[in-house]
Formats: structure tokens, C-alpha cells, sequence
């Protein structure tokens, strides 16, 4: 699967393009909307794995491009919020902590015990949510409805599934390639411009993995070996 993954991106004739694109988009990201279009290409290639469609679709349909970029935002600026209440309740915690004992050393060890469990929380949190985000994307594109991104039920059926997990897995480990890659290339600043490049290809590519898992994952809910239905067109 890593290998396929990893070549999929090339599999067009416009494969030089896309990737030219996408790295533009991505170089331009700190406008902002270009950063929607990237977010709406990677469910547009998603959404063709799971169809089966080994090649990666063309950068058309803009609109639809944004409109799919600002769906799977908002989903990640949801589940977002979840530490985001973590901290800030680790934070209120603390302030009322020193309100009541005074800046003395009891409280400022209660105050660090606080940090130490939020932070600890925090890490976990974040790595189960960079696990679940992937899945929440995919419920609302095969369902082609938002409410699924956020239902039990309907993410239960990828988080519990080894075939999901290893496609997960191979997209971070695409991903931890390209950082590396990334890095390496850093030290110069022709290389550093690469970077967005090798970052939009490595995106595309872990979006293969993950579709191309679910695809071929057994039907959880009644145990058969069929492969999961195609995602509502």
C-alpha cells in the first residue's frame, strides 16, 4: 500500500501539473483562501479513490474545490475545539488555584501537577483526534452529508478497523517522509521552496492510502468480508 500510495500522485499525464499547482496554492497558503483549494483538492482525490478511480482528478470545478476546502476545515476546527477547551480549562483551574492559596509554593505545585495532567491529556487527545480526523472526513464524503463526520456510530466503523489503521498508517508515514525530505532540503533556499511541493504530493498520496483502505475494509456492522459501499455520488 505505501508504494501505491506513493506513486499515485503520478499516475496522470498531468501529474507534473497538479503537483505544480497544489504547491503554488500551498506556497500561497498564508492568504488564506488558496489553503481552502488544497483542502478541496485532497477530499476531491478522497472522494475519486473511493470510487476506485486510479487516477488523481484534474484541478476544475473551483467552486466546488472551495466549497469542499471550507467542509473539511470546518470538521477540523470542530474537533479542534476539543483541546482547545482542555487548555483553557487547565488555565482557569490554575488561576482560581492561585486565587484561593496565594502564590506560595503549595500552590504553585498544585498549579504544576494542573500543567502536567492537562499536557498530558492534551497528547493524548491530539493523537486520538489526529487518528479520528481522518475517518470524520471520510464518513461526510461517503455520506455526502456533515452530520456524519461527528456521529459514533458512523466513525466507529473506521477507528475500530485494522484495514483503516493501516492506511492511516501509511499516510503518516508519507507524511513523516516528506517532513524529512523537507528538512533536508531546508538547509538551502532553493530547497526551501520545494517544500510546499513535497508537502501537497505527500498529502495526495497519504488521501490514496486512507481512501484506498476504506475501500477495501470488511463490512464491520454485519461482519461479512464484503468490501464497505461506495461513497454516495
Amino acid at each position: 500500500m505505501f508504494q501505491e500510495a506513493l506513486n499515485y500522485p503520478r499516475n496522470s499525464d498531468s501529474a507534473v501539473k497538479n503537483v505544480a499547482i497544489g504547491g503554488l496554492l500551498l506556497l500561497l497558503s498564508f492568504l488564506v483562501v488558496p489553503a481552502f483549494f488544497v483542502l478541496g483538492y485532497v477530499v476531491r482525490t478522497l472522494r475519486t479513490v473511493l470510487h476506485g478511480i486510479e487516477e488523481p482528478p484534474a484541478f476544475d470545478e473551483w467552486g466546488d474545490l472551495f466549497v469542499d476546502g471550507l467542509k473539511a476545515f470546518a470538521i477540523g476546527l470542530a474537533y479542534s475545539l476539543v483541546p482547545a477547551v482542555i487548555a483553557i480549562v487547565a488555565v482557569v483551574t490554575s488561576g482560581a488555584t492561585l486565587g484561593l492559596t496565594g502564590p506560595g509554593r503549595s500552590g504553585g505545585l498544585v498549579v504544576g501537577l494542573i500543567a502536567l495532567g492537562a499536557l498530558a491529556l492534551l497528547t493524548v487527545v491530539s493523537l486520538a483526534l489526529a487518528y479520528v480526523l481522518p475517518a470524520a472526513v471520510v464518513a461526510w464524503v461517503r455520506t455526502d452529508n456533515l452530520g456524519a463526520a461527528f456521529s459514533p456510530g458512523e466513525l466507529r466503523v473506521y477507528v475500530f478497523s485494522k484495514t483503516y489503521a493501516t492506511g492511516w498508517v501509511v499516510a503518516v508515514g508519507i507524511s513523516l517522509l516528506a517532513s524529512i525530505v523537507s528538512g533536508a532540503l531546508g538547509a538551502v533556499f532553493v530547497g526551501a521552496l520545494l517544500a510546499p511541493f513535497i508537502t501537497f504530493y505527500a498529502n495526495v498520496a497519504g488521501a490514496h492510502a486512507i481512501g484506498t483502505a476504506v475501500r477495501e475494509m470488511p463490512a464491520v456492522e454485519d461482519g461479512s468480508e464484503m468490501p464497505v459501499s461506495q461513497p454516495a455520488d
